[in-house]
């Protein structure tokens, strides 16, 4: 009996980060992107402790394993989807886009797309599992999250082209399945020599939310992709 509580531990976390994730939907749905940013926040905290809880109690199982990703989808996909729809809907269009206006909003779904292709790609991808190829889903909704929340003023400004943003969901979503190596916050030990990559991002990304604040988390998760980049070429 005992053991069955301690393995089922894991998955009452992923169910959490679901129930979060799905808040978050209705907090976007309803404009309030303050609090969708926060319960998407939620939902990775309790995704980091199931994957750990996981581990520590080997309560690993393919049911586990396909709740984790559904979950995720709603989460980091469905959730940043709807945050994206409500912004289009709110956005000011020039004359010269009026007729496709009222279809524009539908294009943030991409992300929703995109993350589930991501998710089983990263299921059946032996090469990711001490690093990943691609934007994991979680930073992508947190920066979609983060940016929406933070900047929310000069998205909605009558100067901002919804094109801008079709733009960054296009190349956001094209980041998620692309082939580019992504380094993982894992810490072999404490030293600098096995961790160089992993402090240098946290030197860059503390300052970054303590004075950019909620629009902090967009500049981390673009300073993680730009840091990917450079240490990938190196190597």
């Amino acid at each position: 009996m005992a053991n069955c509580i301690t393995r089922s531990i894991p998955n009452t976390l992923t169910c959490l980060n679901l129930f979060s994730g799905c808040i978050a939907c209705v907090m976007a749905f309803e404009a309030n992107y303050n609090l969708a940013l926060a319960f998407i926040i939620l939902s990775a905290v309790f995704d980091f402790f199931d994957g750990m809880m996981a581990r520590l109690l080997n309560a690993h199982s393919p049911i586990g394993k396909d709740l984790d990703s559904l979950a995720d989808d709603v989460s980091f996909g469905v959730a940043p989807s709807l945050i994206v729809f409500s912004l289009f809907k709110e956005m000011h269009y020039p004359a010269s886009m009026e007729f496709i206006a009222p279809y524009m909003p539908y294009t943030a779904f991409l992300i929703s797309v995109f993350s589930a292709l991501r998710l089983a790609k990263f299921n059946n991808d032996t090469r990711q599992t001490s690093s990943f190829i691609g934007v994991p889903v979680p930073a992508n909704a947190l920066f979609w999250a983060s940016l929406v929340a933070g900047i929310h003023p000069i998205l909605i400004s009558e100067s901002f082209n919804p094109l801008y943003l079709l733009a960054l969901v296009c190349l956001f979503s094209w980041l998620l399945v692309s082939e580019i190596p992504m380094f993982s916050l894992k810490f072999k030990s404490l030293s600098w020599k096995d961790n160089k990559v992993s402090f240098s991002f946290l030197i860059i990304s503390i300052p970054l939310l303590v004075f950019l604040k909620v629009s902090g988390f967009a500049a981390v998760i673009v300073w993680y992709i730009l840091l990917s980049l450079l240490t990938g070429k190196r190597k």
